[in-house]
């Protein structure tokens, strides 16, 4: 039986009052702002939160918001509080890798579907989410990221998707296709890196197949990101993917040699591809529901729902 990515069940919007939990499952978090993020979120008339080990630290591993076991208590926690409507993560780094394995997934499916947010090295979990709970998730800005402290676009389309969904169900690209053509799929991705090293392991999809893969990475040299390319091309996770939507590719070196990297790995594909989709570590990052069925044009460079990010 050929694996398709399917679409996902969609957690409620969100509405004036909700509680919010904020956790984090990956780096550690800066306090002034954690305490930033959650001044804003209350500012859009919400009840924020954070677990208590967000401002933690790994006793040996710096790169780290405190120990495994405690990051995923947070995470669990949040979920399984009936109170909480959301959960939104502070920000990337690395971790989620490492925890994934000590949730209790059936706890959390009893719990019920409900909002998260993360990018980065969330990617992981929006993975988890997706085939161990089935759920639509919001690769979007974090809690506690500078991007979504200090930029306006990004809160606004964030605040949007969360509140009143039907108003953002077309998303336009800010550069050209560089392959043409227009696609329907299921939207899926992340980070190309994290998609890479997940490749395998129990929470990853087994493929793209019939989905609308987004992409995008951080201070990733072009070099590493054509082994990544070449890597999920190797293994046949790219075989029926539907179309490609690139985001951004902050510091990964020169553009035009990044563009070369990409155009070369996923242009023999034979389905759209489409650049500058603005979603990810770039300035004013926009927030891309994914599990959910979508149209592609490259050839006008949008992105539209086919219902609702949030219902």
């Amino acid at each position: 039986m050929t694996y398709t990515v399917p679409a996902l069940r969609r957690p409620s919007r969100l509405v004036p009052g909700a509680r919010v939990a904020v956790v984090a499952p990956s780096g550690p978090v800066p306090e002034d702002r954690l305490q930033a993020g959650l001044d804003l979120l209350r500012g859009w008339d919400l009840d924020p939160f954070a677990l208590p080990h967000v401002l933690d630290r790994h006793p040996r591993f710096a790169y780290l918001a405190g120990s495994d076991a405690d990051r995923a208590a947070d995470l669990q926690r949040a979920w399984c509080d009936p109170s909480v409507a959301a959960v939104l993560c502070a920000r990337g780094g690395y971790g989620a890798q490492r925890m994934v394995e000590l949730l209790d997934w059936e706890a959390m499916r009893a719990a019920g579907p409900k909002v998260f947010v993360g990018f980065s090295d969330i990617t992981a979990l929006h993975e988890a989410f997706a085939t161990r709970l089935g759920l639509a998730t919001l690769h979007g800005p974090m809690a506690a990221g500078v991007d979504f402290l200090k930029n306006t676009r990004a809160q606004d389309h964030l605040r949007a998707t969360l509140f009143a969904p039907e108003t953002v169900l077309t998303l336009a690209s800010g550069g050209p296709a560089l392959v043409p053509g227009r696609a329907r799929g299921v939207l899926l991705g992340g980070c190309l890196s994290l998609l890479a090293s997940d490749l395998g392991t129990p929470h990853a999809r087994r493929s793209a197949a019939g989905g609308l893969l987004c992409l995008e990475d951080v201070g990733e040299e072009p070099y590493r990101l054509d082994r990544d390319l070449t890597h999920l091309l190797r293994a046949g996770w790219l075989d029926g993917v539907r179309g490609v939507l690139l985001g951004s590719w902050q510091d990964c070196g020169p553009y035009d040699t990044v563009r070369a990297v990409l155009a070369d790995r996923l242009g023999a594909l034979g389905v759209p591809v489409v650049e500058e989709f603005g979603f990810g570590h770039g300035e004013g990052a926009l927030t891309v529901p994914f599990g959910l069925a979508a149209d592609l044009d490259a050839d006008a460079g949008t992105l539209t729902l086919t219902e609702p990010a949030l219902s």
